[in-house]
């Protein structure tokens, strides 16, 4: 297969943003390079956009005031790369063969056009075959200047093919090219966007029951796209379309123009049995990895860590946390003017939930809410865990859960962990009670395919298999299940399982009370004389182990006095944080959208 290649290497950003005009037949973005779109509608807006613009601002001037009737924060231009730097006379998509099938009108019959970008069209079409009508994106390949577009075309067909399959993501069916244009075809959407219907409801207001199950199914998008090493990135309500105008249809994300795939920065020329030789610092570099340096997305959704170019997978369940803020209440929790203003409401305020309708509002709608709008991405619920929560699951069930990428990380990570701080964990683990579990009781479930009440090592091959940017070998699953495996009988039973993947940063940033107070019981199942410390002798006796247990003091006895304090022991499981959440972008695209 040709590609085009530049002289230098191009760190450049997802370029195909420039004109994501959504419509009814899917997604119409096309690619690009000179635009973020930073307001709350559409990049170069088509009639249907401009419509609901002008609906959006006159229920904002309601709900804000005279003074803030304008709500659309003003298109921020990146310099045009495309004159920038000198190129070919020859645009780079028409001198690259992407490898896709070459008789695309004789399979399909163009028809009415839905929308269109900088770069492309969108349309509806005919199946010659079957008469069935779908959605196609054609872009034009003399629009492909960089090297950059054209690797932004391909990258988004490859994430339509990683996630098709999936209810809640508009199908992917083919895609084509002849000498001028690329054509993507898709599943038609025929409802019209999530973005409308919230706006047709009164006080631009879902009820919760309805909200919930949108808010459910935008999760499980997110969820998806993370066990794929995908972050989506621009998660709005202008990018989910409803397959129909039904009520009960079904919603589609389908806009994957700013997502990207992320992966460890673990090189493949260094193996895991390689990491021990590793020193401390340059191993857990490789294993947390970096994040997304550069800023997109569209402004009033955009994730705090986004703004700090220290973005990953948190930035996506962020976005559905503004979302659902806006179908409960019918407004933004973060606004202003100008689009420096809303950045910095979103740094530095916090939601408000005093004003009408919040009061009226389930605590658990609010509870639910406020733990997707956490700033600090470690602490914020995962994709998986929020389809966990009591208020979005009501009326959904454990199978509807998909296996949570950070689970399987905390996993991995379990097994690099001193004795010491496994046998620590084991006994936080001891101290949590049912309801404090759930998430993790699901997740447990995901996994026990057989239901038996515990996971066999060929259950948990198949569950890390799925996380998609890690490909273990059966030697590294194995040394995962025994490490997990306290009581070596080769099964893994719920209580191993939580000491493996809870997540320690959440437990001790979201209640601090609760933390004291959990992080005690687990030190005095150590201290069994309740003197406020854990000598030699009570590990020795709590443990198991015979011989010198020296060893497993020495990390936590920070005073080197011989024995662990209570705040040693707190110490040693702070350590024992989520840095196994950290992702890596394999291109993490600096200085990309500037705003």
């Amino acid at each position: 297969m040709g590609s085009c290649l530049s002289s230098s290497k191009v760190n450049g950003s997802n370029s195909n943003t420039t004109s994501n005009t959504t419509t009814t037949a899917g997604t119409a973005t096309t690619s690009g390079t000179a635009t973020l779109t930073v307001n709350n509608h559409k990049k170069e807006p088509t009639k249907m956009a401009t419509k609901t613009a002008a609906k959006t601002e006159q229920k904002q001037s309601k709900t804000e005031g005279p003074q803030k009737q304008r709500n659309t924060v003003p298109m921020v231009k990146l310099r045009d790369r495309t004159n920038s730097r000198r190129h070919s006379s020859i645009p780079c998509g028409k001198r690259t063969d992407f490898g896709y099938e070459k008789d695309f009108d004789s399979k399909y019959t163009i028809g009415k056009l839905l929308g269109h970008g900088q770069f492309g069209y969108t349309y509806v079409a005919t199946d010659k075959s079957n008469a069935d009508r779908v959605a196609v994106k054609k872009i034009d390949k003399s629009k492909m200047i960089l090297p950059i577009a054209v690797e932004d075309v391909k990258r988004e067909v490859k994430i339509l093919k990683a996630l098709t399959g999936h209810e809640n993501v508009v199908q992917f069916h083919n895609a084509f090219e002849d000498e001028n244009y690329v054509y993507i075809v898709m599943e038609l959407c025929e409802g019209g966007e999530l973005l409308d219907r919230i706006l047709s409801k009164k006080d631009s207001r879902y009820s919760e029951k309805d909200a919930a199950v949108v808010v459910r199914q935008m999760l499980r998008v997110a969820a998806q796209c993370h066990l794929h090493g995908l972050v989506h990135r621009d998660m709005k309500p202008e990018n989910f379309l409803f397959k129909s105008a039904k009520d009960d249809s079904p919603l589609k994300a389908t806009d994957f123009g700013l997502s990207d795939f992320i992966k460890p920065v673990l090189p493949s020329v260094i193996s895991y049995e390689l990491l021990p030789n590793l020193d401390a610092a340059r191993k857990n570099f490789l294993l947390a990895g970096r994040k997304f340096t550069d800023i997109v997305g569209s402004a009033y959704y955009v994730a705090p860590e986004v703004l700090k170019r220290k973005s990953g997978p948190e930035s996506d369940v962020w976005s559905i946390g503004v979302i659902t803020y806006i179908l409960l209440c019918g407004r933004r929790p973060f606004w202003d003017k100008t689009e420096g203003g809303v950045f910095k409401e979103v740094l530095r305020n916090k939601p408000d939930f005093r004003r009408k309708p919040w009061p009226t509002i389930s605590n658990g709608a609010k509870d639910f809410v406020k733990k997707l709008l956490v700033k600090d991405p470690r602490t914020r619920l995962t994709a998986a865990q929020a389809l966990s929560h009591p208020w979005v699951r009501e009326g959904g069930n454990a199978s509807d859960i998909p296996i949570d990428i950070s689970v399987l990380r905390n996993m991995r990570q379990f097994v690099k962990y001193s004795r010491m701080k496994q046998f620590a964990l084991r006994a936080l683990a001891s101290t949590l009670n049912e309801d404090e579990l759930a998430d993790l009781r699901d997740q447990f479930d995901a996994i026990d395919i057989d239901k038996n009440g515990t996971i066999s090592l060929e259950e948990m091959r198949q569950a890390l298999a799925k996380d998609l940017p890690w490909k273990l070998k059966d030697s590294r699953v194995t040394e995962i299940v025994e490490a997990i495996d306290s009581n070596t009988d080769g099964l893994v039973d719920f209580t191993e399982f939580v000491a493996a993947t809870l997540h320690i940063h959440q437990l001790h940033e979201l209640d601090n009370d609760k933390w004291q107070e959990l992080s005690q019981a687990a030190f005095e199942k150590f201290d069994v004389d309740k003197d406020g410390f854990i000598t030699p002798e009570e590990l020795r006796m709590q443990t198991g182990l015979k011989g010198s247990v020296d060893p497993l003091l020495e990390e936590a006895d920070i005073d080197k006095d011989g024995k662990i304090s209570l705040a040693e022991f707190r110490r040693l499981l702070r350590s024992a944080s989520i840095s196994s959440r950290n992702v890596a972008s394999p291109t993490c695209r600096k200085n990309s959208r500037k705003l």
